[in-house]
C-alpha cells in the first residue's frame, strides 16, 4: 500500500513515517518544511518520497496524491497559540488545508482517511457530581483563576466534580482557536466520508510526548515546554497549582495507533470513526514537570500560580473503543517514557 503523510516531516510525522516503513509500506510525505519548526531538511528516510509543499495548494496535494492508496493527514498547526491573532493562521492551515487535501482525494478517488485529531475537541473532560450525576461544567471565569480556584464546580448544585475518563461519545465543546480547528476538520472528514463512501479515522491524540518534539515555541506541547526549559538550566514553569489531570501518551504508541487504523476492516465504509489515543495512565502536569526534572538532574519545577484562557483543568481518556476496534494497546510507561524523554533530542 502507497501512503502520503501529510506532515510527515514532524514530531508525530516523523515517528510514523517510520513505523510504515518498518511496517513495509510505501510512504510519500507531504510537508511544507515551515521555518517555524523546521530548521532544516529532514533526515532522508530510505524508501521515502519527500514532497515539499503546502497542504493549502491544490495542484501540489493533486500531485503528491499520484497513486496513493491512502491518506494519514497530520499536518496542521499546533498548540495553543499566543493568542486570538494566530485565529485565521490557525483556520487556513487546519481547515482550509483540510478541505484541500479531502477534495483532491475525492477527485482522485482515493477513499482510506486517517486524521490526526486531537482531545482538545472535548473541552473540559468528563465529571462526575455526587449529587447530580455526570456532568459537563461551563467554561471557568477570568475571577475565579484569578483567586486561585481553577476546579470547575458543578452546574447545577456548585458542589466539587470529581473527573472521570472521557469517552469518544462526549459532546464536542471546544475552547480554543486549535481546538476549533480540530472539530471543523473533524467534521470536513465526516461529510467528506459520506460524500464518497470513503472510509475515515480520526484519532484523538491525548498529550502526545517523546524525542523530536520541537524546542522553545508557543505553539509546542508542555512536556516540550519543560523540557526546553531544562535544557536550558531553567526550572519548569508550572500553571494553576500543578493538579490539572492530563493523559501523556508517547509518540511510539501514537504512530502505532496510525499504523493500525489503516488495517482493513478499521474503518466504516461512508461514515467518521472517531478514537481516543491515550496511555490509560492519567498524571497531573506537576507530576510530568516533576519527573522530568528528576530525570534529567535540572532544577525542580516552580509552581507560578499563572494561567492561560481556553486552558480547561482536567482531561483524561478512555481507549477503551481503539482497544476492542483497533487492537490499540499503549506499550510505553509513563516513568520509562519520561526517564528516556529527559535526554532524548529535540527539533530546532
Amino acid at each position: 500500500m502507497r501512503i502520503l503523510v501529510t506532515g510527515g516531516a514532524g514530531f508525530i510525522g516523523s515517528h510514523l513515517v517510520q513505523a510504515l516503513v518498518q511496517a513495509g509500506e510505501h510512504v510519500r510525505v507531504l510537508d511544507a518544511l515551515h521555518p517555524a519548526i523546521h530548521r532544516g531538511r529532514p533526515l532522508p528516510t530510505d524508501g521515502v518520497d519527500l514532497v515539499v509543499g503546502d497542504v493549502r495548494d491544490a495542484d501540489t496535494v493533486d500531485a503528491a496524491l499520484d497513486g496513493v492508496d491512502a491518506v494519514c493527514h497530520l499536518a496542521a498547526m499546533v498548540g495553543q497559540g499566543v493568542d486570538l491573532g494566530d485565529l485565521p493562521a490557525y483556520t487556513s492551515h487546519n481547515d482550509l488545508g483540510t478541505a484541500v487535501v479531502l477534495a483532491a482525494m475525492a477527485s482522485r478517488g482515493v477513499r482510506r482517511l486517517v486524521l490526526a485529531s486531537s482531545m482538545v475537541v472535548y473541552g473540559e473532560g468528563a465529571y462526575r457530581c455526587a449529587a447530580d450525576g455526570p456532568v459537563r461544567p461551563a467554561p471557568r471565569h477570568d475571577l475565579d483563576l484569578r483567586a486561585g480556584r481553577y476546579e470547575p464546580p458543578c452546574p447545577s448544585c456548585g458542589q466539587p466534580l470529581e473527573p472521570t475518563l472521557v469517552g469518544e461519545d462526549a459532546r464536542l465543546e471546544p475552547r480554543s482557536v486549535y481546538a476549533a480547528t480540530k472539530v471543523a476538520q473533524e467534521h470536513l472528514a465526516a461529510a467528506w466520508a459520506v460524500g464518497t463512501g470513503a472510509q475515515a479515522i480520526a484519532l484523538r491524540y491525548h498529550n502526545v510526548y517523546g524525542p523530536r518534539m520541537p524546542r522553545d515555541t508557543p505553539y509546542a506541547g508542555v512536556a516540550s515546554i519543560f523540557r526546553s526549559a531544562l535544557e536550558r538550566g531553567a526550572a519548569p514553569e508550572v500553571f494553576e497549582d500543578g493538579r490539572q489531570l492530563r493523559d501523556f501518551v508517547h509518540v511510539h504508541d501514537v504512530a502505532r495507533a496510525n499504523v493500525l487504523a489503516l488495517a482493513p476492516g478499521a474503518a466504516t465504509p461512508g461514515r467518521l470513526r472517531a478514537f481516543n489515543i491515550g496511555s490509560g495512565q492519567p498524571h497531573t502536569i506537576g507530576e510530568m514537570a516533576g519527573a522530568l526534572a528528576r530525570a534529567h538532574g535540572g532544577p525542580q519545577p516552580v509552581v507560578t500560580g499563572l494561567y492561560r484562557a481556553g486552558d480547561v483543568r482536567h482531561v483524561t481518556a478512555s481507549s477503551a473503543l481503539a482497544r476492542d476496534a483497533l487492537g490499540y494497546q499503549p506499550t510505553v510507561d509513563f516513568d520509562e517514557g519520561v526517564a528516556a524523554f529527559a535526554h532524548a533530542p529535540l527539533r530546532g
